[in-house]
């Protein structure tokens, strides 16, 4: 089930919210494209522009760069993927700045280039304010958001975001005995990224494949 903590709209304002945006979305190519101008310009996508931003974004394009070239799946997941056939639509919520975002985007890239029934689209968090607001966290504005809407009904099937349980759980416990985020847990995040090698991402987002691929059988 979808993990709404949203503002009061009726379940089919919700769909059309999603159905609007991800017409206006951008493939994966052209948002690889934004964010390193972004990062060249020393600027960041967002309403709000800071040297932190600028800097997040620039760390961010490397990121993603060395993701793209890395991140692999075996034959087997591949195989796995290639058997869903139920058509999606996958409608990512992100910022250039967001730390979370190029891990994720890579497993979602990685699957989409391997399932043609999945179209993956990428909008801004801050060009779609109502989007974000009918998809919280927890209460909170948190991306990388995934979206996952039936192409023909329009339905929103389910979401992901914006981490996944393992690394939520290191957010959660750092937290608790610290009281926030610091620089240093964001960089030591980082590393537990590049030690799972995406895995605990790509094993949530196959799980929700393969539920909704069984309910297409049911």
């Amino acid at each position: 089930m979808p993990d709404f903590w949203s503002m009061q709209i009726t379940t089919l304002e919700r769909q059309d919210l999603v159905t609007q945006s991800f017409k206006a979305g951008m493939t994966y190519a052209d948002y690889r494209v934004l964010v390193g101008s972004h990062a060249q310009s020393f600027t960041s996508t967002g309403h709000t522009q800071t040297e932190a931003l600028s800097n997040y974004t620039l760390l961010n394009d490397r990121r993603m760069k060395r993701w793209d070239k890395t991140f692999k799946l075996t034959e087997a997941e591949q195989d796995l993927i290639s058997g869903f056939d139920r058509p999606l639509n996958w409608l990512l919520l992100t910022e250039s700045w967001c730390g979370d975002a190029p891990p994720a985007t890579a497993v979602m890239q990685k699957i989409a280039e391997i399932q043609p029934n999945i179209d993956f689209r990428v909008v801004l968090r801050d060009d779609h304010p109502q989007l974000m607001d009918a998809f919280l966290s927890n209460g909170a504005k948190a991306i990388p958001k995934l979206i996952i809407q039936d192409p023909q009904t329009k339905e929103v099937l389910a979401s992901w975001g914006s981490r996944s349980s393992a690394a939520k759980k290191l957010v959660e416990d750092f937290k608790a005995e610290h009281g926030e985020i610091t620089a240093e847990f964001r960089e030591s995040l980082q590393v537990w990224y590049n030690k799972d090698k995406n895995q605990a991402i790509l094993s949530e987002l196959i799980e929700i494949l393969r539920v909704l691929n069984l309910e297409t059988r049911m």
